[in-house]
């Protein structure tokens, strides 16, 4: 074995996990931000953690408002979800910039967009530092499915996003 850096490992890696956190701004409307890394915590209580930049603003909303609905988005949003990732919602509409329809679930007053494999609502239980990042642990509240989605993952060390596929 040779020694490599931590970005390239990650490319090693790849497929991985790529999601929208969904959050409200305080005008009501929804901000969606491409989050990389998640996972499944705890199914006895249901828990999911993320992890987010510091400087990221909808970890301020997440943090303000205590609720976040975490999606897994659809191949239909593949271009949309790489423009998310490049632009803050502290001073844009990402949903009408790159064109995602939102739609409305039970349980939450946040959209999601509506190409979405998942939509996990949750609200925060606790913060840690992580680095130049936030790691979120939420409890699950609510969790919805389109099984005909096809979920988006993340390759080549998160330089482009597509489906995986069964081999």
């Amino acid at each position: 074995m040779k020694k490599i850096d931590l970005p390239f490992a990650s490319k090693l890696t790849s497929p991985n996990p790529v999601s929208l956190v969904c959050t409200q701004k305080p005008d009501g409307s929804t901000n969606l931000a491409t989050v990389s890394w998640w996972t499944y915590l705890s199914y006895n209580p249901n828990m999911i953690a993320y992890a987010m930049a510091k400087t990221s603003y909808s970890g301020e909303m997440v943090r303000s408002n205590q609720k976040v609905v975490l999606t897994i988005p659809g191949a239909e949003l593949a271009d949309a979800v790489m423009g998310c990732g490049s632009c803050s919602g502290r001073d844009t509409d990402k949903a009408a910039r790159f064109g995602i329809e939102l739609t409305s679930i039970e349980g939450t007053s946040i959209q999601v967009p509506l190409h979405s494999r998942l939509a996990i609502v949750c609200r925060l239980k606790e913060y840690h530092q992580a680095g130049d990042h936030y790691l979120y642990l939420c409890d699950v509240e609510q969790v919805y499915a389109d099984i005909n989605e096809a979920a988006l993952f993340a390759w080549n060390g998160y330089s482009s996003v597509a489906p995986a596929v069964k081999a």
